[in-house]
C-alpha cells in the first residue's frame, strides 16, 4: 500500500504500538511498513503480530532514515515491529561527530 508521505505526516503500525511521524521524505509514494505490515492513519485500528523477521523494536526518541537518508522518521511511540520501506530496513539515524575543539 503505498502512500505519499509528508512532514508531519502521523503514522501508527497495524500489528503493534509503533507510532511515526514524517521528518523528511522525498516525493512520490511509498510503501511505508513496520513488522511487515503497511502503516495505517492513527486513527484506524490495529491488531495483529509483527512478522519475526521485521522485528524491532521501534525506541522512542530515535530518528530512521534509509540508506541515502531522503526519508527519515520520528519514532513518537515504540514497539515490538521494525520499521521499512517496501522489505528494507531502515536504520537509527547515527548522531553526526562534532569537530573537536583542540
Amino acid at each position: 500500500m503505498a502512500t505519499a508521505l509528508k512532514p508531519g505526516s502521523r503514522f501508527k503500525s497495524a500489528v503493534c504500538e509503533t507510532q511515526v511521524m514524517v521528518v523528511k521524505a522525498p516525493a512520490g509514494e511509498h510503501d511505508l511498513r513496520c513488522g511487515g505490515a503497511p502503516m495505517v492513519a492513527p486513527t484506524d485500528s490495529a491488531g495483529g503480530e509483527p512478522d519475526a523477521a521485521f522485528g524491532g523494536p521501534t525506541l522512542i526518541g530515535k530518528r530512521y532514515v534509509n540508506a541515502d537518508e531522503s526519508l527519515e522518521l520520528l519514532c513518537t511511540k515504540g514497539g515490538k515491529g521494525g520499521l521499512s520501506l517496501g522489505t528494507t530496513p531502515l536504520e537509527v539515524k547515527q548522531a553526526k561527530q562534532l569537530p573537536s575543539s583542540d
